[in-house]
């Protein structure tokens, strides 16, 4: 098959500097895949999406897009003017619109149904996320990118989450795109999983990650604790160190001299 989205040797600056915030990155992703691309804060993460969506100018590399690929977005932030009233049913006819029929089928689809007439200041954290995710939904994506969707939810709402997510990906075949922090949801939820700190430290299947001495050197302690509950939970039916991932360029230690979004 071939990927929806490939970069080879990407590299991205600033803007308005010659400062590099990601360096030489080769990424993909194939139809049906659930890739989630972590890293500490300033690595590049963000920059990386906006980068393979075309939002941000390349300073050298390409990216290739399949011919014809639609793409749902779920941004990391959504700025909502309080002071003028929007209901979750109009939200979704912006910028397209669409019937109440598809408009409903996808808060269903979501978990959302029947919050049509609620202005969207009324929603709870984790309805909103629900909301933007059938938003994303009605352009029947082959590909839902996913920027910390779950910022300001509770565990619960977390897990429920990435539930939703891997179930929109049984239920429509697309293929998902994520940024997160939620270390251990994102290794019991993702097919791949990209670890990045202004270049791809190592990338593989979460059960290779999780035992990566860059993954390791990035988050501490807290990898720590995610590949001993990875490991409690996934032990009876995995092989922790499989083969097919990949460890790319220097170690990514806390000193990491690499450049920072």
């Amino acid at each position: 098959m071939s990927a929806l989205i490939e970069s080879s040797a990407l590299t991205v600056h600033r803007p308005g500097t010659s400062e590099p915030v990601l360096a030489q990155v080769d990424f993909r992703i194939q139809p049906g895949e659930i890739v989630t691309v972590v890293g500490p804060n300033g690595s590049g993460k963000s920059s990386l999406i906006r980068a393979l969506l075309g939002h941000m100018p390349l300073a050298s590399g390409r990216v290739v897009r399949k011919r014809g690929l639609r793409i749902g977005y779920v941004p990391q932030r959504v700025q909502l003017d309080t002071a003028i009233p929007m209901t979750v049913r109009r939200f979704l006819s912006l910028p397209t619109r669409v019937t109440d029929a598809q408009a409903e089928a996808a808060l269903a689809r979501t978990g959302v149904a029947g919050l049509g007439a609620r202005q969207l200041t009324q929603l709870s954290g984790g309805q909103f996320q629900r909301v933007l995710l059938a938003r994303a939904l009605l352009s029947d994506p082959h590909l839902l990118v996913l920027d910390e969707p779950t910022q300001g939810l509770d565990q619960p709402g977390i897990v429920a989450f990435y539930q939703l997510i891997e179930e929109v990906r049984r239920q429509t075949g697309a293929a998902v795109l994520m940024v997160s922090h939620d270390l251990l949801v994102v290794m019991r939820s993702s097919d791949r999983v990209v670890c990045l700190n202004g270049h791809v430290c190592c990338e593989g299947t979460p059960q290779h990650v999780s035992t990566a001495p860059e993954y390791r050197a990035l988050f501490g302690a807290e990898a720590q604790g995610t590949l001993a509950l990875y490991r409690h939970r996934h032990d009876h039916d995995h092989d922790l160190m499989p083969a097919g991932a990949h460890v790319h360029g220097p170690g990514c230690g806390h000193d990491h001299t690499a450049p920072r979004r």
